[in-house]
């Protein structure tokens, strides 16, 4: 066998971003993934079967290269979206999601107002590729932050950028609050329906009512569309849970009533871009894939609870 030979019987492999489908591109150079499919968005390992063919082999680890050449940009995180620097600050609150780009494959664990740096090939999605380091007032806006303020005309140093990645954080954490309150005042009702109901009711419909298993029903619930359960956990606020479940590739987390299973925090934005109505607790767990779907199809997912890529 000549050298030509065992150069022609190693193909070529290259650790590259995945976010869905089977087309691959890279540096101008495009792709069809044959066979199966990663299980999950992130980098992974693929074999280059020639000039138009792929096929996955393993997930991997990003390659630090993969930035070189590419067009990029840093910001602030918001959720899964940057706030480019650089960008101005519009009084009108429905404008926030306008001002900021989605970012894929965004690790886990990032700090609140955290600085990132994403890149991307020519008309492809923007790829997070690493944190970027503060330029100096961040850690104060975080504690004006965790003390409820909504104002930051006191800290020096802050950036359009900062100033709109605070209040897209304020914004959420106010509206999660306000459903909370809902979600109180509904819970409050249903249990005095349950109440009659275990006065009224026949000794079947108590057992059925006492022998509630959240973790089948959570399950259950999400098979409906075709979603995956990965894990579930009581959270703080006495009464939810806490779900982490797959669809398409992707990971989310939610806040979910533990009876009702109605969605508390759907990890999601659910507002209306003309009423600004939130629509969280309008859906539950059978129904939010279905929302997360929608959203996927036009384009406009923002995702607030990291758990995409490990």
């Amino acid at each position: 066998m000549s050298w030509r030979d065992l150069l022609a019987a190693a193909p070529e492999v290259r650790v590259l971003p995945w976010t869905g489908g089977r087309a691959l591109a890279d540096r101008g150079r495009a792709w069809t993934i044959e066979g199966d499919l990663p299980e999950e968005h992130g980098w992974h390992a693929f074999e280059l079967l020639g000039a138009r063919r792929a096929r996955w082999k393993v997930a991997d680890l990003a390659d630090p290269a993969w930035e070189e050449g590419r067009e990029t940009i840093r910001g602030y995180l918001v959720g899964d979206r940057l706030v480019p620097d650089g960008a101005a600050v519009e009084p009108d609150p429905e404008r926030l999601v306008a001002q900021t780009v989605p970012v894929r494959l965004v690790e886990p664990g990032q700090e609140r107002f955290a600085r990132a740096v994403a890149a991307r090939d020519e008309g492809g999605p923007w790829i997070w590729l690493r944190p970027e380091f503060p330029l100096g007032p961040e850690l104060e806006v975080t504690t004006a932050f965790e003390d409820h303020a909504h104002d930051l005309s006191a800290i020096r140093g802050v950036t359009p950028a900062l100033l709109l990645a605070f209040r897209f954080a304020v914004d959420q954490r106010d509206h999660a609050e306000a459903r909370r309150i809902e979600l109180r005042n509904r819970r409050e009702a249903e249990e005095a329906r349950r109440r009659v109901e275990e006065r009224f009711g026949d000794g079947r419909d108590r057992r059925r009512l006492a022998s509630v298993d959240f973790r089948a029903a959570a399950e259950a619930a999400l098979a409906l569309s075709g979603a995956e359960l990965l894990d579930e956990r009581d959270a703080p606020v006495a009464g939810e849970k806490v779900v982490r479940w797959r669809y398409r590739g992707r990971r989310f987390e939610c806040v979910v009533d533990r009876v009702t299973m109605r969605i508390v925090d759907a990890g999601i934005c659910l507002q209306d871009d003309e009423t600004g109505e939130r629509g969280d607790t309008s859906f539950t767990l059978e129904s939010l894939p279905g929302v997360v779907e929608e959203a996927m199809r036009d384009g406009v997912l923002v995702v607030f609870r990291h758990v995409e890529w490990r």
